[in-house]
């Protein structure tokens, strides 16, 4: 684990192989919002001999827990990481908000990556960023569903209890969901216990301003390597867009970027990483 002062704030950052760096372009890795870099261990076992770098983006993981702007702010954190340890014509793989932050540091600082793995990302259509309609929530973070998640746990061992017959949790692979749960928690300040590293009030702080990066279509325009994006089971019932099992991904995405090649699974959920690291894997290192 690497602790990268970006200038305002300090990002956690996990290296695998370094000692394969240069032989073939290094893998970085972005996750979604309320999860951590660890989450892609079980991807990363399948990845062969490649340099690997998983970051915690801020308020997650071992980073700092300093507020955000904008959404912009996950893109800038990774370009400050990426360039503190020298990185550069990488690919570029980010699930969920790690997705959107991604296309952002692709856009603004194009030699960070040759190409690009998008894994149900967090872009959406057109409308929804020309719209100042409430997202649910946005009157305040504690109004969000997740700011009552569970916040405290005895161990690992008792978090994993709790969730593994809970979905989403329960597609994990067993080892996945081992990772989150482990690598989730930290001491409790008080002392007593452990609580999530991602604090439930920062992660509804996403969820109700994924609205504040309006110009992410744009950069997906400017992007101008070539991109995989992955797209899970579409949402088919109004009530499909408020379950986190479905994808959030605007299914037209793809003809917004230059060179994009739409792949659709709707046989796996937006928790693809974690359901099926085979696949994820292969995707990254084959596109398929």
């Amino acid at each position: 684990m690497h602790l990268i002062d970006t200038g305002d704030l300090r990002i956690a950052a996990f290296e695998w192989g370094a000692e394969f760096r240069g032989e073939a372009p290094a893998v970085v890795l972005a996750h979604a919002t309320g999860f951590h870099a660890r989450c892609w261990d079980e991807t990363i076992r399948r990845l062969g001999d490649r340099h690997v770098i998983a970051i915690d983006q801020r308020g997650h993981g071992r980073s700092d827990r300093k507020a955000f702007s904008t959404w912009i702010d996950f893109s800038r954190d990774l370009v400050g990481v990426l360039e503190a340890l020298g990185i550069s014509d990488a690919i570029g793989v980010g699930h969920s908000m790690g997705g959107h932050a991604t296309v952002g540091a692709a856009a603004n600082t194009p030699a960070l990556f040759e190409r690009l793995v998008l894994i149900d990302p967090v872009i959406l259509a057109p409308d929804f960023y020309a719209s100042d309609e409430k997202i649910p929530g946005s009157r305040g973070e504690q109004e969000h569903p997740t700011a009552r998640r569970r916040n405290r746990f005895a161990s690992a061992e008792e978090m994993i209890a709790r969730f593994e017959s809970r979905r989403p949790f329960s597609l994990f692979t067993r080892q996945a969901l081992h990772d989150y749960c482990e690598y989730g928690l930290l001491p409790a300040a008080d002392g007593s216990g452990m609580q999530l590293a991602c604090a439930p009030e920062f992660e509804a702080s996403i969820y109700v301003n994924a609205r504040s990066a309006r110009t992410i279509l744009e950069d997906a325009a400017s992007v101008q390597v070539p991109v995989t994006l992955v797209r899970a089971m579409e949402p088919r019932t109004p009530e499909d867009f408020f379950n986190f099992e479905y994808s959030p991904t605007w299914p037209e995405l793809a003809s917004r970027f230059p060179d994009a090649r739409d792949l659709y699974i709707p046989e796996l959920t937006h928790f693809i990483p974690m359901q099926d690291p085979e696949r994820s894997a292969r995707i990254i290192l084959e596109g398929s």
